[in-house]
């Protein structure tokens, strides 16, 4: 798969930044205003594989066409949105890292935003971050490696790191000045002694694959989960939106850095998962993140799970 990437492109992963920075203030803000404190933690069954997905934070953004409906009309963006319920002004985002337990080992993937909110999941799904066995990181935006550092430490003190070998040498070889570049440099270049570079289809540890999913970055990678017969993808920021994305999978999203790349990668994996019908978790998924795919009509929705997965 051929990546297309300008200086501009690179620089829209900054736009990310605000976002990621507020994330975690939201959720904390409504716990202290008395509102239902959601649960940040939800462990479901794989096999002999233990997953449980982690609520790092989320938050409400407006102008949800811009971010979601590249190429879209007022009037087709306004209509699968009424179809399924939700406002086409506003979007509602999450930021679910995940870890997965097996074979005695704790794997993280993705840090989070850096806000606290990592730790405070993990210790609800009585774990500490000095427990992390691995880490692994599906790409290097900044919501995705905000954690990895803690007063200039870092967070998972024991853990060693795995990462695409595509997507740590595009932001490793960016000049100072890029935010998303300076964040990796910051947070990721000081481990990267501890770190393996990894290629489509190498295995994490048994059981984990990579799969590449190029578009949204560089080396973009979801990972499939194979235990015991049962299946899973965590496809990252494959998808950003639980139904824009899957309705019209070709509508431009603002953060893919490869709009063309992305939606080949989407149409792909997703087509995978519903002719398999493989569960996927996915970063940006209303929490837990967990669901299944089915196709519709020349696009796909995403089915939350219920009690499927215990």
């Amino acid at each position: 798969m051929t990546i297309r990437l300008t200086r501009r492109a690179a620089l829209t992963g900054a736009a990310a930044l605000p976002l990621a920075a507020s994330a975690a203030t939201r959720v904390a803000a409504d716990s202290h205003a008395g509102k239902p404190a959601m649960p940040h933690a939800r462990a479901f069954s794989l096999g002999e594989m233990s997953v449980t997905t982690l609520l790092d934070g989320s938050l409400p953004r407006e102008g949800a066409q811009a971010i979601f409906g590249g190429g879209a009309s007022d009037e087709e963006f306004a209509k699968v949105s009424a179809e399924n319920f939700i406002p086409a002004n506003m979007a509602q985002f999450y930021f679910t890292p995940s870890l997965v337990k097996v074979g005695g080992q704790k794997i993280l993937f993705d840090t989070g935003l850096g806000q606290g909110g990592i730790a405070r999941a993990l210790a609800e799904a009585g774990v500490t971050p000095d427990q992390i066995d691995v880490v692994v990181l599906t790409h290097m935006h900044p919501d995705h490696i905000g954690g990895m550092m803690t007063d200039g430490a870092p967070t998972f003190a024991n853990a060693r790191y795995v990462t695409g070998r595509v997507e740590y040498d595009f932001w490793a070889r960016m000049e100072a000045g890029n935010r998303v570049g300076d964040l990796v440099a910051s947070n990721v270049t000081p481990l990267a002694e501890k770190m393996t570079f990894v290629e489509d289809g190498a295995e994490v540890v048994p059981g984990i694959t990579a799969l590449a999913s190029f578009g949204h970055t560089p080396g973009h990678m979801s990972f499939h989960l194979d235990s015991a017969g049962e299946r899973l993808v965590l496809a990252a920021d494959l998808a950003n939106h639980y139904v824009w994305c899957f309705a019209h999978p070709e509508w431009e999203v603002q953060f893919d850095m490869d709009k063309a790349a992305a939606t080949a990668a989407r149409r792909k994996v997703l087509g995978m998962l519903a002719a398999d019908r493989v569960p996927m978790i996915g970063y940006h998924m209303p929490f837990p993140a967990a669901g299944y795919v089915e196709t519709r009509g020349e696009g796909f929705r995403f089915v939350p799970v219920s009690y499927q997965m215990m």
